[in-house]
């Protein structure tokens, strides 16, 4: 039986977390340093908060996270964020010169398509999404910025963690820990953007 209230829910309980998906994104930054201080963030997919919430801490005041989703964000946080009601499928990019005009350090994406309960249609959704967060972060990272992408892990996960590495020094997937054991959510990571096309190193999780 699914555990609803494993530790992870528990916790995000205790310690005030919007969300227990706050310590998928902490365990990734903890292993990876994604997002660093004074950096700045586009987090897609963000509502209700908790990757926002925690990015800003991360960040600090010297640096500014952009917020994007189609559900509002109620929570209001400390810190350099704006939020921008939009479809990634609809963004061009030029969306985000008035938030970060030089481009973005991190580009992080917790989206998730709207489930059927087949799973190779939800996989299929899921890399449609993947793919616009890839195209979206072509045009805003800075030259060694990184990439966070959720997906549903299926039989294109690996041919699109390929396409990742073209286009960053690794390439990587993991699952944290807070994730559930029979969730098939894992996360795409890429890391050091250098916006070439030569295939980079692979990793496994």
């Amino acid at each position: 039986m699914r555990k609803l209230h494993d530790r992870f829910f528990k916790q995000a309980k205790r310690e005030g977390k919007l969300a227990r998906s706050v310590y998928k994104l902490e365990e990734l930054n903890r292993r990876e340093r994604i997002i660093r201080k004074g950096d700045s963030v586009l987090d897609l997919g963000a509502s209700p908060g908790s990757w926002l919430e925690y990015i800003l801490e991360v960040i600090g005041p010297d640096g500014v996270a952009c917020a994007i989703d189609l559900k509002p964000i109620h929570k209001k946080f400390k810190g350099r964020a704006e939020f921008k009601k939009m479809n990634i499928l609809d963004m061009t990019g030029s969306e985000f010169v008035d938030v970060a005009p030089d481009g973005f350090n991190a580009v992080v994406s917790d989206m998730a398509p709207n489930t059927t309960g087949i799973r190779i249609t939800d996989q299929l959704r899921s890399l449609e999404l993947c793919e616009a967060v890839l195209a979206l972060a072509q045009k805003l990272l800075k030259k060694d910025g990184d990439f966070v992408c959720k997906i549903f892990y299926g039989a294109e996960t690996e041919q699109f963690r390929a396409r990742v590495g073209k286009f960053f020094k690794t390439a990587k997937i993991r699952k944290p820990q807070a994730c559930r054991d029979e969730s098939i959510e894992h996360y795409v990571l890429g890391l050091g953007y250098h916006g070439g096309t030569t295939p980079s190193p692979v990793k496994d999780s």
